[in-house]
């Protein structure tokens, strides 16, 4: 047995049906879940963090690369350790408005982010997608970003699957340096 677990559920005041599950707190989601950081409206102007961050040093921003149309940034509430974002430092929302060379250095963005990842971390695959629009789920939906989440086999334990928790084991700050220093060249 655990040291400090008992056999016996533990009443626990105001977080449900008393069982003998232990909790882990990440106070940081009620942050994304409560919308901050979250434009006020669909402009630039409105408060958009990827309007903000390439103002911001690397560090303090989270930028893992910058190139000349797009830059790639952690996820502040990442699914994976080393999810990541390709994004247009032009504020548009839908993909069919980036044009020729936003498209083409996105792509290429999203090639050396998978060679970083893989350098850095052993990523044995990636989820990669866009959500276009609220109603995709895009949680700023009006600029456009593109997401990168590593996978390893085994990444989806018992944590996520039946504790709706996912364990990050490196904080920001060190997964960004370790994906800066891996970064390919162009």
């Amino acid at each position: 047995m655990l040291i400090g677990m008992t056999t016996e559920p533990e009443q626990q005041i105001g977080v449900g049906t008393p069982d003998a599950f232990q909790r882990l707190w990440t106070p940081h989601r009620m942050a994304y879940i409560q919308g901050e950081n979250k434009p006020t409206g669909p402009e630039a102007g409105d408060g958009c963090p990827f309007c903000a961050i390439p103002a911001k040093s690397d560090e303090d921003g989270l930028v893992v690369a910058r190139g000349e149309k797009v830059y790639a940034v952690l996820n502040l509430y990442p699914y994976n350790g080393g999810h990541l974002m390709v994004v247009p430092y032009r504020h548009v929302a839908d993909y069919t408005e980036l044009d020729g060379p936003e498209t083409l250095e996105l792509a290429d963005f999203t090639k050396r982010a998978m060679s970083a990842l893989r350098t850095a971390s052993g990523a044995h695959g990636f989820n990669i997608g866009m959500n276009q629009g609220a109603v995709a789920g895009a949680g700023i939906a009006a600029h456009l970003h593109q997401h990168l989440v590593p996978r390893w086999g085994g990444d989806t334990n018992f944590m996520p699957v039946v504790g709706h928790t996912k364990v990050l084991p490196q904080l920001l700050a060190d997964t960004r340096k370790m994906l800066a220093d891996a970064w390919p060249a162009a």
